[in-house]
């Protein structure tokens, strides 16, 4: 059933609409991937050089052994980000007189199929061969092949299995990400444990014990087991809606309701970010881009300047805005003609995007406030860029949003996905940098940083004051490009 299942999908493909332009993008990823991992074998290859120069006080088998616990990890992170879920047409397949435990096995089966699967194996299989094989053996070598290549399908299960269980509570994956950090953060910053003494540890043993990756076996075939079963529990239709329903209260927004028409339209667009992947990627990049600060704020080099702390606290309280607004129009390509002709007003539409970007960067600007610990000051720069945001670069990322016509499909990944972008996008970056920077640096050059601060602030309150006005001109804007952003989005 598997080389039927793999026809099935490649007529599929084949037979697609948009086949020859999905096929280019197809060889394009093709070569780019094929390109990394030349460039990823072509490290493994000299690893222990690499190891040697980066790391000359350590012994090259210490190094080595510790480095590997870290790759996963990083490399998990990574999988929760790029990684696709594998995918099939069950309905079809139902009716028919074959097993669930076949189609299972077909889903559990093309997940494997992962380039991330392939970097282990370019990475540590060429240090095996030429350190550990001669030196240790033959079963040492085959001790820590079975190792990465098990623990290179754990990794594959597991972020498929937390992706599947966000898909029912998006929380899933916060709680994920967020014990990854912490992790990071134990190791790196606040120095409560050691991912690199934890590896050597096991795979140190595994030179003299071979039979210890066993243990790594287990939790592949256990991640396995629980992903299969997970897939069997919820292969019919019905069953996963009855799962979601009893989610549907997370996506119940009762403070919407104060706003009317409008809070409807805020409730709609907060499912529509949470439900479809490159929305999620979005939103999920913006709650990323709040430990911005720690790269900055605790380099030594960079903590007396003030320029960067107005560039931080712009993008931290604000990425949301300038991430997803850039398209903000777009994301909705699929229905905007049904928008368009409904009892909806445009300047409620317009209100409804306010409501969200003020909204979700309040709450960016909140969980921003453990700066604090890098001074006071740093706090209120944070608050002067989050007015900035709210009356300024909102209007900006309006305006140019009336200028992209290009549809975005929210199925897709964020991953190589370069749907949507266009020249509006980098001049709108350049506008959203450029002018809070002109206004503080010649400031604070002159040795007025206050005054800086406080004509960024309140030009950006006087703006939010103003927003009424603000709509007036953005809905008669876009009436005058009304029909061209229409014809856009209706271009596959």
């Amino acid at each position: 059933m598997l080389s039927t299942f793999l026809n099935h999908e490649f007529k599929a493909f084949r037979r697609s609409k948009n086949a020859g332009k999905n096929l280019a993008v197809q060889i394009f990823m093709g070569l780019m991937i094929l390109y990394l991992l030349a460039c990823v074998a072509f490290v493994g290859f000299f690893l222990d050089k690499v190891l040697s120069k980066t790391l000359p006080a350590d012994p090259i088998i210490y190094s080595f052994c510790g480095l590997i616990l870290m790759y996963f990890l990083w490399e998990l992170f990574a999988r929760l980000q790029l990684q696709e879920l594998p995918t099939l047409r069950v309905q079809p397949y139902l009716q028919l007189p074959i097993k669930r435990d076949t189609l299972i096995s077909y889903l559990s089966i093309t997940a494997l199929f992962s380039v991330f699967n392939l970097w282990p194996i370019v990475l540590f299989f060429p240090f095996i061969f030429k350190v550990i094989l001669p030196q240790y053996g033959a079963f040492a070598a085959v001790g820590f092949v079975v190792s990465i290549l098990a623990l290179a399908v754990f990794n594959n299960y597991l972020a498929l299995y937390v992706k599947r269980k966000a898909n029912l509570n998006g929380w899933i994956f916060f709680i994920a990400a967020g014990v990854l950090t912490l992790i990071s953060l134990a190791d790196f910053m606040w120095h409560l444990i050691s991912i690199r003494a934890i590896s050597y540890a096991f795979f140190g043993n595994l030179i003299s014990q071979p039979a210890l990756m066993v243990l790594p076996m287990l939790l592949a075939a256990g991640i396995y087991i629980v992903n299969f079963k997970y897939l069997k529990q919820n292969l019919y239709l019905e069953e996963l809606s009855t799962r979601k329903d009893k989610y549907k209260a997370s996506t119940d927004y009762p403070i919407l309701s104060y706003f009317g028409a409008t809070g409807d339209l805020v409730a709609n667009e907060l499912k529509l970010i949470l439900r479809n992947k490159r929305s999620k990627s979005a939103f999920i990049m913006s709650l990323f881009f709040l430990f911005y600060g720690l790269i900055f704020y605790a380099n030594p080099g960079l903590k007396g300047s003030e320029t960067v702390k107005v560039f931080v606290g712009m993008f931290m309280t604000g990425f949301f805005i300038i991430s997803y607004g850039q398209f903000m129009f777009s994301w909705q390509a699929s229905h905007f003609d049904g928008l368009m002709v409904s009892k909806v007003k445009f300047a409620d539409f317009l209100r409804g995007k306010y409501i969200l970007f003020t909204g979700l960067s309040t709450m960016a600007f909140i969980l921003t406030t453990p700066y604090v610990y890098f001074g006071w000051r740093v706090l209120l720069i944070h608050f002067v860029m989050y007015l900035w945001n709210l009356g300024v670069n909102v209007n900006v990322v309006l305006y140019f949003a009336n200028r992209n016509a290009r549809r975005i499909d929210l199925s897709k990944g964020a991953s190589f996905n370069w749907e949507g972008v266009g020249a509006t996008q980098m001049l709108l970056s350049f506008l959203l940098l450029l002018p809070p920077l002109l206004i503080y640096y010649p400031c604070s050059k002159l040795g007025y940083p206050d005054i800086a601060l406080a004509a960024l602030g309140l030009i950006g309150l006087i703006s939010a004051l103003c927003r009424s006005y603000w709509i007036r001109l953005l809905e008669a804007d876009f009436q005058s490009r009304k029909f061209n952003v229409l014809e856009g989005f209706r271009n596959k």
